[in-house]
């Protein structure tokens, strides 16, 4: 299975605000985001791919 990185997040593309500015401060996501960022997704048996 791949990872995917993702855009970032205050990018601006498709939607007038960005999807940093969009998800409240104290919401849950963020801090289900800093643990997923904590995590060694390599040891975990995941890979990235990088195309150029």
């Amino acid at each position: 299975m791949k990872y995917i990185s993702g855009k970032d997040r205050r990018q601006t593309c498709l939607f007038p605000v960005s999807l940093e500015d969009s998800i409240d401060q104290f919401n849950s996501v963020r801090a289900i985001d800093q643990f997923v960022e904590q995590l060694d997704l390599e040891k975990l048996g995941f890979r990235r791919d990088f195309i150029e």
